[in-house]
């Protein structure tokens, strides 16, 4: 990587199908990042141990990610693919991390505070998860870090805890600056609410052209007549049809529907060719991909090598800081 270029950091979890919110949110935005950045991006299986108790889907959606950002175009040459349980310092991190974290700062993550108002069982690794990411992000000495709106208090709770650490052991971690894409902050689902897997309304990315269209057919609309003018904006379909429709697309849709005389399904019809249009070239080179794990383990081989040597130099910071020499 070249040192001269600005280093960004990208990570997903590794739980269930990628869908079109994690395509628009974190995947197309770390790879548009890839032009003018040196890129890390990282496969978060760790976190995913939080909810996921299925050994064999951990794996495999773990290489679903790798041959996706493969089928996206991504330079792992470039740029540093790997996974997060390949790098054991940022466990080590997490520790020293954990050593200065407030308990009050953790009580007040987001995801913590809504499991525990849902009555879910909370686990440790649960109400710790903001350290681990902490940890994620800070070992990489990212200049930026592109999140979601969702997860921008998980970056500046880095900063905090990064600027704990400072205060009592001297500049010793360099602290990162979110980037919010605010023309996608927000991808709706099938039901209106954010596209989520938790939620079960999500759009997979790379499903067959069937189940694509049968997802986009059950999206939510007002039951106006036929023959009556309907109103693109605010709907789902035009909300989604505005992130996938070509450029001229949304202006000429909304006439249509605004004249009468065209049902939602129409719409719809028109917002599934638009997103297939768009995914299926990726989806094709995805599913080839996904048929070679041993490439696939490799490229995840390759990126741990990388992104062990780049995790080095902080760490050892870090421990010489705080005694353990």
């Amino acid at each position: 990587m070249a040192d001269q270029k600005k280093r960004a950091l990208t990570g997903l979890r590794a739980t269930g199908n990628l869908h079109l919110g994690n395509y628009l949110g974190a995947l197309r935005p770390g790879l548009e990042l890839s032009q003018s950045y040196d890129c890390i991006f990282f496969i978060a299986d760790l976190h995913a141990l939080t909810s996921n108790r299925d050994a064999a889907a951990i794996f495999g959606q773990t290489l679903d990610q790798v041959a996706t950002w493969l089928a996206m175009g991504l330079d792992v040459k470039k740029h540093v693919l790997f996974r997060q349980s390949d790098v054991t310092q940022v466990t080590e991190l997490m520790w020293y991390l954990s050593c200065v974290t407030n308990l009050g700062l953790l009580e007040k993550a987001h995801a913590y505070k809504d499991a525990a108002a849902q009555g879910q069982d909370v686990n440790h690794g649960v109400f710790a998860y903001p350290v681990l990411m902490a940890a994620d992000i800070l070992l990489y000495e990212p200049d930026l870090v592109p999140v979601g709106k969702d997860q921008k208090q998980h970056v500046e709770m880095a900063r905090d805890i990064a600027g704990s650490l400072n205060a009592l052991y001297g500049d010793t971690l360099k602290l990162p600056q979110p980037m919010i894409r605010e023309e996608v902050m927000l991808i709706p689902g099938l039901d209106g609410r954010k596209m989520s897997k938790s939620y079960n309304n999500e759009i997979p990315l790379f499903c067959d052209e069937k189940s694509l269209r049968k997802k986009l057919m059950s999206l939510k609309t007002d039951s106006t007549p036929l023959e009556e003018p309907k109103e693109l904006d605010g709907s789902l379909v035009g909300d989604l049809y505005r992130l996938f429709g070509p450029a001229d697309g949304y202006t000429d849709l909304k006439g249509r529907l605004a004249k009468g005389g065209m049902g939602w399904g129409h719409a719809k019809e028109e917002l599934f060719e638009a997103v297939n249009n768009h995914v299926r070239e990726m989806r094709e080179r995805y599913v080839e991909l996904r048929k070679d794990e041993a490439g696939l383990k490799a490229t995840l081989a390759e990126g741990a090598e990388k992104a062990r040597a780049l995790s080095n130099p902080t760490l050892t910071r870090v421990r010489h800081a705080m005694g353990i020499r």
